[in-house]
């Protein structure tokens, strides 16, 4: 028997498509069905290791790793078969079932989704063979007529399947209800037919005042509005890309005793593994673009990165680079995660045009070799003893991932005669600098560990199960019986 399958779609991106299919996904879990999340293509840095068919290892966008977990399923590539790993504005690294396919990576826009669409219905149609339910989101909006041709991630993929498709607008942007038409009456007949429910996201205030509009919207579309959810700050889960809001951070009304300013350049990658920072009391995350916003930092992170070269440029443009070694030589903690790692060091080195050349920001003597090919795989280990102001992690076990290009090596000759030398605390993965504030790791994911939260600041972060359970109680409220 084949699933059913509930497609949820946006008038644009931002809309909360993501956070509704992951609503949906833990909902349709707890009423018993089997579910499976999928997204034919997602363009996004946010990537998560998943294991692959031929016992590999490989990559999927974040949020359809967090719709499996919601769902109570494995990860699995298939649940995202394509993921576009921007490097530039007009270039991505294209990775097809979890792995970097360059060919197609060369391959212009239209002609790539072209050739991929049998691969992305096999995968559907695998999943839903397997499942009750897949719960499937859209990409940005479905009304982008100049791409309607080349779709294989919107209404192509609720025909191939017959999708039960709601259509989702962010009405704390205003023009909601001309969003919702607008895409509708974009749309060709045959697919409007397919769009068979408004959801009204992220609204505050008076739910009576938005008679008559639903009312009049039906008249014209014959689509009723089928759920209004109001806004969620602090809901559990990493917001989508490109969302910078600190708004939820700090606790509510919670003196702030800690604040992390990280580091937004323009290629951040894995924003999300800082989700649980933000839900910590008192403590304030900062998404800095300038000097001064790292001025009453206690900590500096610089994260992910999917073109560090790149964005080392930036930084320099910004003046964020002098800002960092401020912070530093006040003897404030300085965190760098992969390509942030990378950054902290000497120099990045590209002999196969993979990044780029850059001189680093020179606060650990190491230098990154960029690899051909990129290493991907899951990380279980247990922290060896880190020097104050990091002990708190000395003898954690931890669990993480890596993805990255670059090969970093500590350089004995450039801090020969240092009196405190940088030490390598596990092989290729974790430094700690001479002046011990600066930390640089491998390993995404480590505040994702409830036992580094609380090593480091005392307190515990919201657990993704209590998360998923708020999910399943809000969907009940907000959508009542009007779901398939």
């Amino acid at each position: 028997m084949s699933a059913r399958c509930i497609m949820v779609l946006g008038t644009s991106s931002g809309a909360g498509k993501s956070w509704v299919a992951t609503a949906l996904c833990a909902w349709y879990r707890a009423q018993g069905y089997k579910v499976a999340p999928f997204k034919a293509q997602n363009m996004s840095n946010n990537a998560r290791v998943v294991a692959t068919p031929d016992g590999q290892w490989g990559e999927i966008g974040t949020a359809q790793y967090l719709q499996a977990l919601a769902a109570g399923a494995v990860p699995d590539v298939r649940m995202n078969p394509l993921l576009l790993k921007p490097e530039a504005d007009t270039r991505s690294q294209v990775v097809l079932f979890g792995q970097v396919d360059e060919a197609l990576s060369k391959m212009p826009w239209r002609g790539r989704s072209l050739k991929v669409w049998p691969q992305i219905a096999q995968a559907l149609d695998a999943l839903r063979a397997e499942n009750d339910v897949v719960v499937i989101e859209g990409a940005g909006s479905p009304a982008e007529i100049n791409l309607h041709s080349s779709d294989v991630v919107n209404m192509r993929v609720a025909r191939h399947c017959n999708a039960h498709c709601l259509l989702v607008a962010d009405i704390d942007r205003g023009g909601a209800f001309a969003h919702l038409y607008g895409t509708w009456a974009l749309l060709p007949p045959e697919e409007q037919s397919l769009i068979k429910g408004f959801v009204l996201n992220k609204f505050r205030g008076d739910a009576a005042l938005l008679a008559p509009a639903p009312q009049m919207l039906q008249e014209k579309t014959g689509v009723p509005t089928v759920a209004c959810i109001p806004m969620q700050f602090q809901h559990g889960l990493p917001e989508e890309d490109g969302v910078f809001d600190d708004r939820g951070s700090g606790g509510q009304g919670q003196a702030v005793h800690t604040c992390i300013a990280i580091v937004a350049y323009p290629r951040i990658s894995n924003l999300d593994e800082f989700q649980p920072l933000l839900q910590l009391p008192g403590v304030r995350v900062v998404w800095a673009r300038t000097p001064a916003q790292l001025s009453d930092a206690d900590w500096v992170i610089l994260p992910g990165s999917k073109a560090s070269a790149a964005d080392l440029v930036w930084m320099r443009q910004q003046g964020l680079d002098a800002a960092v070694a401020r912070h530093a030589q006040a003897g404030k903690r300085v965190l760098g995660i992969c390509g942030g790692l990378q950054m902290l060091g000497e120099a990045l080195v590209d002999l196969h045009g993979v990044d780029g050349n850059a001189a680093g920001l020179g606060l650990l003597p190491l230098v990154t070799l960029f690899a051909q090919h990129k290493q991907v795989q899951p990380t279980r280990l247990v922290l060896p003893e880190v020097q104050a102001p990091w002990q708190a992690l000395s003898g954690l076990e931890v669990s993480g991932y890596e993805i990255h290009h670059g090969q970093t090596q500590l350089r004995a000759d450039m801090q020969a005669g240092a009196a405190q030398p940088a030490q390598e605390l596990l092989p290729g993965l974790l430094w700690q600098g001479g002046a011990p504030q600066v930390l640089g790791s491998y390993v995404h994911g480590l505040f994702e560990n409830a036992a580094v939260i609380h090593a480091l600041f005392g307190h515990d972060a919201p657990s993704l199960n209590e998360v998923f359970a708020r999910m399943v109680r809000g969907v009940g409220e907000w959508f009542g019986d009007q779901l398939p």
